[in-house]
């Protein structure tokens, strides 16, 4: 799988986990010259307290486009480790 944004290949992977239709890239599988750490959280009920990066390719930022968890629920172990994309940032393989 890759994650693509702003014609830049951003994470490739053979081994994401898919949860809620998303693929979750191990964190050694993401380019992190494009990623900045964001101060944003958000909290699902069942997953837990996840952090953002945002995504810079050339001079152009896609605020908050990817989100990991540090410290995940049981219920979701597998994610652990992993970042997940949105906000355009197209997964295929």
């Amino acid at each position: 799988m890759k994650a693509i944004w702003n014609g830049q290949v951003i994470a490739e992977s053979e081994d994401t986990v898919v949860v809620e239709n998303n693929h979750y890239f191990p964190r050694d599988s993401i380019n992190m010259d494009f990623f900045e750490a964001s101060s944003t959280t958000s909290f699902c009920p069942w997953k837990g307290e996840a952090n953002y990066y945002s995504v810079k390719v050339a001079d152009n930022v896609n605020k908050d486009a990817a989100w990991f968890y540090d410290s995940p629920k049981e219920a979701a172990s597998q994610i652990k480790g992993r970042v997940a994309f949105w906000k355009g940032v197209t997964v295929s393989e």
